[in-house]
């Protein structure tokens, strides 16, 4: 890959994942700290979980991400679907903030170059691209579930994050 093109794919990379997790933090904003933990049923994964579950992976995937592989083996994916008893609010806010400092300082630290080289995740091959690729689509799959939650949990009250409904987009 070109190195202006690699550039420009890290540079929206980066973008694109501040965008998401701004989309995210203003949807949890909308909601009492405790609400993060309500679930619509018993199959249902809280906005607590989601954000603990994409911390889990973030941290896993992020950490040394072009020297180890991205399934750490300290990790233990399963447990990220279970809320701890006596998890707080500011306890899922401080993973969730350290699973993102991870995630953008991974990033940001890559160049154009990196982008041809090879990382595994689950020793599954990926070129660093792919992987990068990978986790945007992940992240992003989870950032709409927590939107979706949040304004299903704040009804009319909600503030849309976007263009309101019956409003023209300005031009």
């Amino acid at each position: 890959m070109g190195s202006n093109t690699g550039a420009a794919y890290l540079t929206e990379a980066v973008r694109v994942l501040r965008q998401y997790k701004t989309m995210a933090d203003r949807a949890v904003a909308q909601l009492e700290p405790d609400a993060i933990f309500d679930v619509l049923d018993d199959e249902s994964n809280s906005i607590a979980v989601i954000m603990q579950h994409m911390a889990g992976n973030m941290r896993s995937r992020w950490t040394d991400f072009l020297t180890s592989d991205g399934e750490k083996p300290n990790r233990n994916r399963d447990a990220e679907f279970e809320m701890p008893a006596g998890t707080t609010a500011a306890d899922v806010q401080r993973s969730w903030e350290h699973g993102w400092s991870v995630t953008l300082a991974a990033v940001e630290a890559l160049t154009p170059a990196d982008l041809d080289g090879e990382v595994r995740i689950r020793n599954e091959p990926h070129s660093v691209l792919q992987a990068i690729s990978r986790q945007l689509t992940h992240y992003a799959y989870h950032v709409g579930q927590i939107v979706l939650l949040a304004k299903h949990q704040q009804g009319s009250a909600w503030q849309t994050l976007s263009i309101p409904r019956r409003k023209p987009a300005a031009s």
